[in-house]
């Protein structure tokens, strides 16, 4: 069988996990607007929904009519 760690063995991830939780300690502050823009998604899915209503309302109609 190959060693497929590498020629270090066994890394204990607790030291890259550290530093992404520093890392993420010190970022900027000005990211926290970004929630703001929350209403994105929303009216994708209501479009969404709509669009879907109105393929069934058509199909709907062709079979019926």
């Amino acid at each position: 069988m190959a060693n497929t760690q590498g020629p270090q063995g066994n890394n204990d991830p607790a030291g890259s996990t550290q530093m992404f939780r520093a890392f993420v300690d010190d970022a900027p502050q000005s990211r926290q607007a970004a929630p703001a823009a929350s209403s994105g998604p929303r009216v994708g899915l209501i479009v969404g929904i709509v669009a879907a209503v109105i393929v069934v309302a058509a199909v709907a109609w062709l079979a019926f009519g």
